[in-house]
């Protein structure tokens, strides 16, 4: 494979055309199994939803199932979901959940009740005796899974051989760390199943660039002229922002012209359209601005004052925001897409995630996944469990995202049709994913847009 970190900073902000092959492909979608899926660091849960010994959760991708569980020593265990006797799953998903998820102080096969302790061993075997003694630990344990932290998320490796996940993620953990990921809790997350590609699916929301079109009444709050870039295997997008408002960079954005109310305009919007990228203090001290500042207030100072009102009235309840230096705040962005198939909308106090896998090894479906997190006061985070919402029930501003996904992945079986050409600024994300992806797959790295490209249909 070769290093994608090798791609030039000149290369990164080159026009480039993306062909349709690992959109469309049949092939190329059931060769992602095994030079993709089962290659990289996957984001597989949260380390809160396995609390105690005995905790388990499953992650599903392609052909694979995963058991994650917490052991009896505290310790978090990874597993191949498979009896080691005749290869029957361990953990079945209930129909319509997007994984299992439940506590037991060990696992019996529902086909001949073979059972395995939290360590993995095989505690019980029928008659073992009949296989003439050529039954051992090795031969009969579940297979175990690299499984490792950070930021509050389980991460599964299902190559034996791979590297550390601090070395996979960087430099994305280093630049996320001072945001406490950690400490969030869900306040809602669903899933659904789009009619498209995974990668179709994920590259709506790695960039700022479609906002006029898909989001026109957005515009009213000022522009969303954004850039994406490269950062190793990984990218990170955010917004331009004028001189004294780096702040503005951030997902806390301030309203366009007076300040004071657009921003409260804007926030409420935003909380009662999407419930995404903020939380009921910085909405409710939002609402207060064009009473507590002064008409003509400068930008600068009218988002000082609302994130450092929202900060102490989260303080005085128990929510403790975060120290960190507002130019690494800038300088992070809004989000991070780590590769290959999870975006996180960090902030100070919230964030927002998304996640894209292919439904089997089909190119034209996928699950999606939408979870918003926040820092909570001890004891008022919510319980929550993945639940499946329709595309057409999610809010109506996801849903004008939601809109375009088929109707992408229709429109370019086009016969003809070459390739995509994204914007190499505000859409330089995806691009990277492109890059990235061809690093691992040797088939479908982006073209400069000066070279012709043979046109291709279904």
């Amino acid at each position: 494979m070769n290093k994608p970190e090798a791609i030039s900073v000149a290369a990164q902000a080159q026009a480039m055309i993306i062909p349709v092959e690992a959109f469309v492909s049949k092939d190329y979608a059931r060769a992602e199994a095994d030079k993709l899926w089962r290659k990289v660091w996957l984001q597989a849960g949260r380390i809160e939803d396995i609390p105690e010994s005995g905790n388990y959760i499953t992650y599903e991708i392609g052909d694979d199932s995963v058991l994650i569980l917490r052991k009896q020593d505290g310790a978090i265990a990874a597993y191949r979901n498979v009896c080691t006797h005749r290869g029957r799953r361990l953990v079945d998903t209930p129909k319509g959940q997007r994984n299992a998820r439940g506590s037991a102080p060990r696992f019996t096969c529902g086909f001949h009740a073979w059972t395995f302790e939290l360590d993995g061993t095989a505690s019980y075997i029928e008659r073992p005796e009949e296989w003439g003694g050529a039954l051992c630990d090795e031969v009969t344990r579940l297979g175990g899974v690299k499984v490792d932290t950070w930021g509050g998320f389980v991460w599964i490796n299902l190559d034996p051989e791979a590297g550390p996940l601090r070395e996979f993620l960087e430099p994305a953990a280093t630049t996320l760390d001072p945001f406490r990921l950690q400490d969030m809790r869900p306040r809602w997350r669903y899933w659904t199943q789009f009619e498209c590609n995974w990668k179709v699916a994920l590259e709506a929301f790695n960039e700022t660039y479609h906002v006029a079109g898909t989001h026109p009444e957005m515009m009213a709050f000022g522009e969303y002229v954004g850039w994406g870039q490269r950062q190793g295997l990984h990218s990170n997008i955010g917004y331009d922002a004028a001189d004294g408002v780096e702040e503005n960079k951030s997902k806390l954005r301030l309203g366009a012209g007076d300040p004071r109310t657009s921003t409260a305009e804007m926030q409420k919007y935003i909380w009662d359209g999407v419930n995404t990228n903020t939380t009921k203090t910085l909405v409710d001290v939002a609402q207060r601005l064009p009473t507590e500042l002064p008409e003509g207030t400068p930008p600068g100072e009218v988002v000082r004052h609302w994130l450092e009102t929202a900060k102490k009235e989260d303080a005085a309840r128990g929510v403790v925001w975060p120290e960190i230096d507002p130019s690494h705040v800038a300088a992070s962005g809004t989000a991070w897409q780590i590769f290959p198939n999870q975006q996180i909308g960090h902030a100070v106090n919230n964030m927002l995630c998304y996640q894209a896998r292919p439904v089997d090894a089909d190119p034209d479906r996928c699950y999606f996944e939408v979870a918003v997190y926040q820092l909570w006061a001890d004891g008022e985070a919510p319980e929550t469990e993945w639940t499946y919402l329709a595309p057409d029930d999610f809010p109506h501003i996801l849903r004008q995202d939601f809109s375009n996904m088929a109707a992408v992945q229709k429109g370019m079986k086009m016969a003809g049709y070459p390739g995509n050409i994204p914007n190499p600024k505000n859409e330089g994300a995806v691009i990277s994913l492109h890059q990235s992806l061809a690093a691992y797959m040797g088939t479908g790295a982006p073209i400069p847009l000066a070279t012709p490209v043979k046109g291709a249909g279904a």
